[in-house]
């Protein structure tokens, strides 16, 4: 695939884009919006639950969850290390509510009610510490919402971990539990799946479209199609069953 496919189209005056790595997903690069959509539609989700609160998105990347996320809270900061994610971040999203800053996940404190980890826990070697931190920030009647990938569902099968070189650490759905358990005593366990237009391509697949589409060289030109017309109402938020889930969504509380 060309460079210049990766890289974010059609940014605002004065806004850098930013390239596709990998590390962190990004709107407005069409071979990424499967990824994009399905990031957003847990965003939008946690959106809906945190009306009036103040929110830290932490290690905020690009910044477009922590603008979802201003659009109802009482006030949002996206917390991002990386320096070229960051002045992305502060100078692409503007609300009054909402502000940027340049910071590690393990030393910025402020004032909270909810905390947002999305798909950040597997990229860590200390995500215990890590969680540990967030239950003291937030206090007794806050709550943290953390996404991560299902191991069972991003990595080929009987595989320790999928191949994304940033990933230290992907969890099936006990060990992720166990995982926040271990610091929070309320745990509740949502996951990520296919509607609409998804669910019919992966009823597709199991038909066999996976081995017609070659035959018929159409495989180019239906996902240069499929991909980028995917939206976040292509997924759906559920309770289970879990172990088929393609993200998990943790609601943590104290």
């Amino acid at each position: 695939m060309s460079s210049e496919l990766l890289i974010q189209r059609d940014q605002p005056p004065g806004v850098p884009p930013l390239s596709l790595t990998g590390e962190r997903t990004l709107p407005d690069v069409p071979a990424e919006n499967y990824w994009y959509r399905r990031h957003l539609a847990v965003y939008e989700w946690i959106g809906s639950r945190v009306a009036g609160l103040r929110v830290i998105d932490m290690a905020c990347g690009e910044g477009y969850g922590a603008d979802v996320l201003a659009s109802r809270a009482a006030s949002v900061i996206g917390v991002e290390a990386n320096p070229e994610a960051y002045e992305h971040a502060r100078l692409r999203y503007r609300q009054p509510n909402l502000r940027f800053e340049r910071a590690t996940i393990e030393t910025f404190a402020a004032p909270v009610d909810v905390i947002v980890l999305s798909q950040t826990i597997e990229h860590l070697a200390n995500p215990a510490e890590v969680l540990t931190r967030f239950a003291t920030l937030v206090g007794l009647g806050g709550v943290v919402f953390v996404s991560t990938p299902n191991l069972l569902t991003i990595a080929a099968p009987g595989a320790a971990k999928s191949d994304n070189p940033w990933h230290l650490r992907e969890y099936r759905a006990q060990e992720f539990a166990e995982l926040c358990g271990g610091i929070f005593a309320s745990v509740e366990l949502y996951g990520v799946y296919h509607a609409r237009k998804l669910a019919l391509h992966s009823f597709a697949l199991r038909l066999g479209w996976d081995a017609l589409h070659p035959r018929l060289s159409l495989t180019r030109a239906f996902y240069n199609w499929f991909v980028p017309v995917v939206s976040t109402s292509d997924f759906r938020i559920a309770r289970g069953p879990l172990e088929r889930a393609l993200d998990f969504v943790a609601v943590l509380r104290k």
